[in-house]
Formats: C-alpha cells, sequence, structure tokens
C-alpha cells in the first residue's frame, strides 16, 4: 500500500514508518496539516494515517476538506484524544476508523490492511459469493439460496458477506464488529447476537442446512456440512 503518515510528533512518526516499511508498505509523511491537505489533493494513497492535533491545520478540518472534494482515500485517524466523544466526532467528519495513543504497532496495521480490504473495487469475478447453494450477488444486493431471493437489510448483507470470504473459519464477534460496522463497539454487546439470529432465521429456510453456526465462546462460522 501506499500510504501517507500526517503525525507532528517526529519520534513517533519515525516509529510509525518504521512499522509500516517492515510490513512491505510505503509511507510519505509529513508532519503540518496543509502540507498534508496539498498532498493528500495531489497525489493518490491508498490509506492516510491522520493525527489530530496538527500545525496550521487541525486534523479533523484536513478530514473536512478531503471528505468536501469526495476524496474517498481511508482515513485512520490517531490521536491522544480518545474518549468516546473524541472518537464519534473523528467518524463523523469522515474517518473510517480511529485510534487512540499509545497503541500497538499490530493492531495499526490490521486497521490499515482492513481499510484497504474494505475499499478495494469489487471486480466482476468477486462480486458474486458461494457457500453450498447460498448465492450473494454484491454488486446487485441479492441473496438467494437455492434459487430463492432472500431479503436482508443492508447490515445483514455485509454480515453474511464477510463470514461467506471468511467461510470454514471462525470469525470472532470483535472482528464483525470492525468489519461490518466500521467502528469499536464493547466485544461484550449482544448486537452481533442479535443480527446473527435474525440472519440465522432468514438463511436456514425450511429443512436447509444451517449454514451459519456459533463456536461458543469464540464466534461463528459458515461453513457447508
Amino acid at each position: 500500500m501506499q500510504i501517507l503518515l500526517v503525525e507532528d510528533d517526529a519520534a513517533l512518526a519515525a516509529h510509525i514508518m518504521a512499522g509500516v516499511r517492515e510490513a512491505g508498505h510505503v509511507v510519505e509523511h509529513c508532519a503540518d496539516g496543509r502540507d498534508a491537505l496539498v498532498r493528500a489533493t495531489c497525489e493518490s494513497y491508498d490509506a492516510i494515517i491522520l493525527d489530530r492535533m496538527l500545525p496550521t491545520l487541525d486534523g479533523l478540518k484536513v478530514l473536512a476538506a478531503l471528505r468536501a472534494t469526495d476524496d474517498a482515500t481511508p482515513v485512520l485517524i490517531l490521536s491522544a484524544l480518545g474518549d468516546v466523544d473524541e472518537r464519534v466526532r473523528g467518524l463523523r467528519a469522515g474517518g473510517d476508523d480511529y485510534m487512540a495513543k499509545p497503541f500497538a504497532m499490530s493492531e495499526l496495521l490490521a486497521r490499515l490492511e482492513t481499510l484497504a480490504r474494505r475499499n478495494a473495487p469489487v471486480t466482476e469475478a468477486a462480486s458474486v459469493l458461494r457457500v453450498a447453494d447460498l448465492e450473494i450477488d454484491l454488486a446487485g444486493h441479492v441473496v438467494t439460496r437455492a434459487g430463492r431471493r432472500i431479503p436482508l437489510t443492508l447490515r445483514e448483507l455485509r454480515i453474511v458477506a464477510y463470514l461467506a470470504r471468511n467461510a470454514g473459519r471462525v470469525v470472532t464477534r470483535t472482528m464483525l464488529l470492525e468489519n461490518v460496522w466500521d467502528y469499536n463497539f464493547d466485544p461484550q454487546t449482544n448486537i452481533i447476537d442479535q443480527h446473527i439470529s435474525k440472519l440465522r432465521h432468514k438463511i436456514a429456510l425450511d429443512d436447509e442446512t444451517n449454514l451459519i453456526q456459533t463456536v461458543r465462546g469464540v464466534g461463528y462460522t459458515m461453513r457447508a456440512e
């Protein structure tokens, strides 16, 4: 990935750049809000790591200016302001994810890779997912099982698509929260269980195989058995 890092703390910026490059990505750095806006406008990046408090132009103002031009580059906000209100403010301003300092480099890299996958263009070959007799048409937002159409909400469609992409693997509740909801909830919340219960009921028509299975204490898996 080609990444723009906007961070005015020189030591922290060096640490992040080292970790990002070690993971095999290309990273450019700037420490100034106005410079960041110019670079992000003139160059193409797969993701931007954006500090909140910057010289000359606040990080959220940089973000707002980008979104005003319909720039959809994924932005991971990185800030010492980590309380709930600040995270919500950052996400509502157009951020795709929000991490509070201090942070683990492994988590930062994982979140960047998730953002890149989420925003990658869907190719024709990857626009239809199949598990057993379940078919998910991502472009048309249509889900069918054994040829019968199943009406799903957009959230349910995203959940079933994520499970199908990871068919045969165990998907934790935290993975679903971070990849389907786009931001973090308390992993102990029952919002996941509620959605899975409704989704399982809709997909398990008649006596057909129950594709979504619970892995007790861990999460869920989609598997044709």
